[in-house]
């Protein structure tokens, strides 16, 4: 298959599973950089930082540096900066999302009783502590004006054997008591994460290729921001899911070892 100027790689189901490479995502990592190709990172998982990202790559034998990696907690937090830097939000999330909403300048409360519910945005990710105070918290802050925001909207995430659920769990219980919608959802497949990752490429959209294992989230940002896509059969996508889909990839592969097949 044809090479491309720079490379952006969706992690859980297409560069590894769990704690495990996918059999050859190394090699091909490796060999795109030494044939001068540029390669970024993409994951709308909030439950690890960019570095955490990056140090996992390396120790999985891909070394990675943070400015490499592109996740849904820093695009957030990115977001947040640029748009309203002096809000206050109430966070259904993990460790992650606190870290980048800190080094973002973002204030945030874990008790929002304690302000009076007077919140601004309700940020939602991927949160396996939620439970109903949470809920209940999130309600009584949008019924005081607050906005819903969220990392991601992915229904599951993949993990060895299979899938686990996902941030849109949250997003469905909030909007099912609040009967509001969640008005920005900063991970794949918005705009906001294809200009950051373009950004942290250096690379044109059309030179570059987007790789990765979901039709609704990679393949979607992509065909979207016209960048040619490429998806992979070792994540949550099967034969029979593609087959019944409207969205149709540039290349679909085995792996990702099939990118530098002849």
């Amino acid at each position: 298959m044809q090479l491309f100027d720079g490379y952006i790689f969706d992690l859980d189901g297409t560069v590894y599973l769990g704690d495990e490479l996918i059999p050859g995502a190394r090699e091909t990592i490796l060999r795109l950089r030494e044939l001068g190709k540029k390669v970024v990172f993409l994951s709308n998982k909030p439950l690890e930082t960019r570095a955490d990202y990056a140090a996992k790559l390396t120790r999985l034998g891909i070394p990675t540096q943070e400015e490499e990696v592109v996740n849904s907690t820093y695009v957030l937090a990115q977001y947040l900066k640029k748009r309203d830097p002096k809000a206050l939000t109430y966070v259904i999330g993990e460790q992650a999302l606190l870290t980048d909403l800190e080094r973002a300048g973002i204030a945030y409360t874990l008790s929002p009783d304690e302000v009076n519910y007077e919140i601004d945005y309700v940020i939602i990710a991927f949160d396996r502590t939620f439970h109903y105070d949470k809920l209940n918290h999130a309600l009584q802050a949008v019924k005081k004006g607050a906005k819903l925001i969220a990392t991601n909207a992915d229904r599951t995430c993949p993990v060895p054997g299979g899938e686990v659920p996902d941030a849109a769990g949250m997003i469905g219980a909030i909007e099912g008591v609040t009967g509001k919608k969640v008005e920005v959802v900063v991970g794949k497949p918005s705009p906001i994460t294809v200009d950051i990752a373009l950004s942290a490429l250096q690379v044109a959209g059309q030179d570059c290729i987007m790789v990765g294992d979901r039709l609704e989230t990679d393949m979607v940002m992509a065909q979207n921001a016209g960048i040619p896509s490429a998806l992979v059969m070792t994540g949550v996508t099967d034969e029979a899911m593609l087959a019944s889909s409207e969205i149709r990839p540039d290349f679909v592969l085995s792996s990702i070892a099939d990118l530098l097949a002849e």
